[in-house]
């Protein structure tokens, strides 16, 4: 689907959304008539410090305005720029912006989705899609945290190995079904279905509920993450209640 067929079906009824360049913003209304803020990179664009500003600066406005409305970010990236302009300015630093201003817009009221239809890679790829609170994706999608021959040069491993590991290892392998195996991705859409309703069911979901490395568990990609989770939590509760009664 492109990006115009993917709005059309998720705001039948009106939205109002700048497109500049690969960069939109705006709002749109729900079938229920509330409203929802529509962010989002597209068109294959790299994700780079001016790109990164802005739609830092987009949620931040969202969340000085008070409103509790949802946040959905479309996301059809490449990389992040690793150009030297944009790594001299300090690029980890913009990303790591951009994704704090998501995680703080979720822990503000505001439910934040992200929807994946195209690519998306590494920084670019953490910085907006596995920074909102729940993360779904379309059929052709097609995430990668890194891909192999960038994997291959910093782990200094034979490409034939880390090949290997990806066909027995999701959390080593890029792609739509290994990123769902490994609970990143709550659920991939039915495009021949209307998205709007689609849309309303994750919304329908309890708010903070990151069952991401549940899911992780269930489904075989990551199969340790919830339980150190889970034990992590139990210590560190156990370690207050005992400063509590020292």
């Amino acid at each position: 689907m492109t990006r115009d067929e993917i709005l059309a079906s998720l705001f039948p009824n009106s939205s109002e959304i700048d497109v500049t360049g690969a960069m939109i913003a705006g709002q749109a209304t729900l079938p229920d008539g509330k409203p929802i803020h529509v962010l989002g990179i597209t068109q294959g664009q790299n994700l780079g410090v001016d790109e990164a500003i802005v739609l830092a600066g987009h949620v931040i406005e969202i969340i000085k305005s008070e409103d509790t409305s949802p946040i959905l970010v479309l996301v059809d990236s490449a990389s992040q720029r690793m150009s030297r302009r944009d790594e001299l300015l300090g690029l980890s630093e913009y990303l790591s912006h951009l994704a704090k201003a998501l995680l703080l817009a979720e822990a503000e009221g505001h439910r934040t989705v992200g929807l994946l239809y195209g690519g998306s890679a590494a920084g670019a790829f953490i910085a907006t899609a596995l920074a909102t609170g729940t993360l779904v994706a379309l059929p052709d999608a097609h995430p990668a945290v890194m891909d192999l021959p960038s994997m291959a040069r910093v782990t200094k491993l034979p490409i034939e190995v880390l090949k290997a590991k990806a066909e027995a290892t999701p959390v080593f392998a890029p792609g739509l079904d290994n990123m769902v195996r490994t609970g990143g991705i709550h659920i991939v859409w039915d495009e021949t279905a209307p998205l709007a309703s689609q849309l309303a069911a994750v919304l329908a979901r309890p708010a903070g509920q990151d069952d991401r490395a549940r899911l992780g568990a269930e489904r075989g990609g990551r199969l340790k993450a919830a339980e150190i989770a889970d034990r992590v939590v139990a210590l560190a509760t156990a370690s207050h209640q005992g400063a509590q009664h020292g």
